[in-house]
């Protein structure tokens, strides 16, 4: 089963964040258009979503966001100059983030936090359950962890939300869950969620990451939701209210042990493009090569 047989069609991606912790680079780049290895962090986001079926997209922008709109738009000066030099190859990969998907665009004008930004896809989504992908988390294609939310989706109804244990000192970093007694394996269900807790009173180190799967009553939670931590309106705290009343269905995790690759800092951003890089079949031997002596030289000189 896939995403496109239950019904849900339609994602979110905000990307109204400023990047700070890039500064100067996303001065006047948006942090989406950072490059892991060649392609920019969002065109990951938008594959992973369309891999999953889903071919209606929106994303939520914000000021100096216009380049991530010009990269799923055409360039035809550069495509017709590929063409004539008969280079296929890059005229592909330019041309591929065009034809994707449907991909809209919506302003988040005063930036709230990311259960604002989640409101303002109210009117495209409509009624329909959809999905948030955030894109601070790269998911590897290989470990499908969006589609198997939409299957729980599809077995249980309510929203579903991505879950990663963490070191215990780490809870604080993110929204935490409380789990129902009994809950176990890689599908448990949800009783209660916390924003970034205290250090020492997180309800679980069951961490949720950027991808959920959301049922449409989500929205009329968010509209009730008061500014939380950070004086932002918390995805988390809608999707408290929603397993506290179970109005429209469970709010179930899925438990992630896969790839995730991390671009939220400096440091996981730099390990995600050595990790990706590694990988690939173009440029990974050469690569491991170069760093399994970059390693030694510098651990030699260290010793010394």
């Amino acid at each position: 089963m896939n995403v496109a047989s239950v019904g849900i069609t339609k994602a979110v991606v905000p990307v109204a964040g400023l990047g700070t912790r890039f500064l100067p680079a996303t001065k006047a780049t948006p942090k989406e258009m950072l490059p892991v290895v060649d392609k920019p962090a969002i065109q990951y986001v938008v594959e992973e979503a369309v891999s999953a079926g889903m071919s209606d997209i929106l994303m939520v922008t914000g000021r100096n966001k216009r380049p991530l709109e010009d990269h799923f738009d055409r360039n035809h000066e550069l495509e017709e100059a590929l063409r004539r030099k008969g280079d296929t190859d890059r005229l592909q990969r330019v041309s591929a983030p065009t034809d994707l998907a449907d991909i809209h665009y919506i302003r988040q004008g005063d930036p709230r936090g990311l259960g604002h930004a989640v409101l303002c896809a109210a009117r495209h989504v409509g009624d329909d359950p959809f999905a948030v992908l955030l894109g601070d988390d790269l998911i590897d294609p290989r470990d499908p962890l969006l589609a198997q939310m939409a299957q729980v989706h599809a077995r249980h109804g309510g929203s579903v939300v991505a879950l990663m244990e963490v070191d215990p000192a780490q809870t604080h970093l993110y929204g935490c869950a409380r789990l129902h007694p009994g809950a176990g394996g890689d599908v448990v269900a949800i009783a209660d969620l916390v924003e970034k807790p205290e250090p020492g009173t997180a309800p679980s180190n069951y961490a949720v990451i950027g991808r959920y799967v959301l049922a449409p009553e989500i929205f009329q939670a968010l509209r009730g939701t008061e500014a939380g931590r950070g004086g932002e309106i918390q995805l988390t705290d809608a999707l408290r209210t929603l397993a506290a009343t179970r109005t429209a269905g469970p709010v179930h995790g899925v438990v992630f042990r896969g790839r995730r690759y991390d671009t939220g800092d400096r440091s996981d951003y730099l390990r995600a493009t050595v990790r990706l890089a590694w990988e690939r079949e173009d440029l990974g031997p050469e690569f491991r090569s170069w760093l399994r002596d970059f390693v030694a030289q510098h651990s030699l000189a260290s010793a010394a």
